[in-house]
């Protein structure tokens, strides 16, 4: 129940994102070119929008299997090896993730300190840069679950997207077209 709560706000946020992302760059185009005009803290925004698009987006696309891996050899080996070569993988991630989540805690901390506002926008620094925080804590809550179906036996490695098989895939798709 609480991971179906987490999925859906994990996809709600980065559509909110992309589309507002998507928005002020298409108004701030509109009224630079046509206008001659346009808002200081747009380009701030931005910035900050696709910062939180890709932190949210670096753990959904671990759950939906989006992201490219190098794992020729792991392929290789017996199921139980590739288990125990995902598991440690997996166990490698999870600390640079910690570590990520700590140094994230200490900067923030920093910033509720020093309590500076971002340079064009009326937000606390502390506040805009939380996504280093919350992004990394939603990666380690996807990888404690691929690590989790790893231990149980439910996979044996994590499910990556695979160019080279899509490529194969796409290849023998046109020569079937052609025949």
């Amino acid at each position: 129940m609480l991971l179906r709560i987490l999925h859906k706000a994990e996809e709600t946020i980065i559509a909110l994102l992309l589309v507002s992302m998507t928005l002020l760059v298409f108004t701030e185009t509109l009224m630079r070119f046509a206008f001659g005009a346009g808002v200081m803290w747009a380009q701030e925004l931005t910035l900050h929008l696709s910062a939180w698009l890709v932190l949210f987006g670096m753990s959904y696309g671990l759950r939906v299997g989006a992201h490219i891996g190098v794992d020729f050899l792991v392929k290789k080996l017996p199921h139980n090896a590739q288990r125990i070569v995902t598991g440690i993988m997996l166990l490698a991630a999870l600390t640079y993730c910690g570590l990520f989540i700590y140094g994230a805690y200490v900067y923030l901390d920093k910033m509720v300190l020093i309590g500076i506002e971002l340079d064009d926008l009326p937000i606390q620094k502390w506040q805009a840069h939380s996504i280093l925080l919350l992004g990394f804590v939603f990666l380690g809550v996807r990888l404690l679950e691929v690590l989790i179906r790893v231990i149980k036996g439910k996979q044996t490695r994590l499910m990556m997207h695979d160019e080279a098989e899509e490529s194969m895939q796409l290849a023998a798709e046109l020569k079937e077209n052609k025949s």
